[in-house]
């Protein structure tokens, strides 16, 4: 059994690159059947790096997972009247439109809304004001960069991860999931905007990590690998790799003395400096002096000794891995989120299925379809286009049928 609770719900998707596709992909491994409309020859994030070797977007590729390929000229009048009627058609398990089109060419929801009053809509935007943004001018904006890198640094690090774009997807996908259940009680639609600025400032105060600078009057010093508050930090083996150890509760803590035989030695530190290392807040004041006791432990034993050592002292640890290590590493879990496709149009290439798993379910990897692939065969099913009408609107650059 698949576990695909959305099942029989429509989404239509008309996004690009992370936050709107990333919430059609999670809507589509849950089941959902995720119709994605791209311009003819595909939008700004159609050919994005990373690129594989037979020039296709892995990027693209795989945000679009298990969707289905439309592609529309949305900026004509007739692609525009053939995106709104496809959108607005009736049916409980219909009317649910994601989009971060800007501009005049956008479908904005009272538009919708007057054909079909119970639309749900979900906008994808920089900020909430309409200024535009991307995940690396809202990263800037938030302050983590400030305290990202190491302690000699004086300029801001930015971290690769596009964390605001993947969370404001899974917001948008919340939202989705809020206003079905709203219009299945109410009969209601809804209108929802979501930010990419508003997601990060909701993340970063939740966190208190404002609360935390204005008490203190300043920003959070970086302090490299180290983990704030606590103890954890970066280790150097006999063999060239480095590891993550870290010790966020008392047994944590204890686990890590007794496998590396420094209970003692720790002992004699808290007596004299008169503190209680079994208190996070004391192991991170002296996070410095204790990796420097750690290290020599570390250094004098390669990885392949490392690893049973710390597994059976149920050490909180992780080697670092590069990406290939960690694909290979993935891959081999009893129950794995990356799998391997043969992606038509690439080739043999891993893809991920989600990460929420049902009882007693199996989770299956999608392909992506081509762009458009899909353009005639929905707009036949759904507004009832003969042959003759798709041929015409072809042919005019409306829409981009693929063989």
């Amino acid at each position: 059994m698949s576990a695909q609770p959305l099942v029989g719900l429509e989404v239509v998707e008309c996004s690009t690159f992370v936050a709107g596709p990333s919430c059609g992909m999670t809507l589509a491994q849950l089941g959902a059947d995720v119709v994605r409309v791209d311009l003819p020859g595909g939008g700004s994030d159609f050919g994005r790096w990373p690129l594989s070797a037979t020039g296709e977007s892995l990027y693209w590729t795989n945000l679009n997972k298990g969707k289905r390929s439309v592609a529309i000229d949305y900026r004509t009048p007739a692609g525009r009247e053939l995106l709104t009627a496809f959108t607005t058609r009736p049916g409980d398990h219909r009317g649910v439109y994601v989009d971060n089109v800007v501009g005049r060419h956008r479908l904005r929801h009272d538009d919708l809304a007057a054909l079909r009053s119970d639309m749900i809509t979900v906008h994808v935007e920089g900020f909430a004001d309409g200024r535009p943004a991307v995940d690396y001018t809202v990263n800037a904006s938030i302050g983590i960069a400030t305290m990202t890198g190491p302690d000699f640094l004086d300029t801001p690090v930015n971290h690769v991860l596009p964390a605001w774009d993947l969370l404001t997807g899974m917001h948008a996908a919340v939202g989705v999931l809020a206003s079905l259940e709203r219009r299945r009680t109410t009969g209601e639609g809804s209108a929802i905007n979501v930010a990419l600025y508003d997601v990060a400032v909701s993340a970063v105060g939740a966190l208190g990590w404002f609360a935390e600078a204005e008490e203190a009057g300043a920003d959070r010093p970086r302090h490299g690998n180290h983990v704030f508050g606590s103890f954890g930090t970066d280790f150097a083996t006999s063999d060239g790799s480095r590891i993550m150890v870290v010790a966020l509760t008392e047994g944590q803590w204890d686990a890590l003395c007794d496998v590396t035989g420094t209970r003692d030695v720790f002992a004699a530190l808290e007596k004299a400096l008169d503190l209680d290392l079994r208190q996070e807040s004391a192991r991170y004041e002296v996070r410095e002096t204790i990796a420097s006791i750690l290290r020599p432990w570390f250094i004098a034993r390669d990885l392949t000794a490392l690893r049973p050592l710390l597994d059976q002292a149920r050490v909180l640890w992780a080697p670092y891995l590069s990406v290939v290590e960690a694909a290979a590493s993935a891959r081999a879990s009893s129950d794995p989120v990356l799998h391997d496709v043969d992606q038509p149009g690439v080739g043999p290439m891993p893809t991920t299925v989600s990460p929420l798993r049902w009882a007693q379910t199996e989770r299956k990897p999608a392909l992506t379809p081509r762009l458009g692939a899909d353009t005639g065969p929905v707009l036949a099913e759904s507004l009832g286009l003969t042959d003759a009408d798709l041929g015409r609107l072809a042919a005019d650059g409306v829409i981009a049928l693929t063989s």
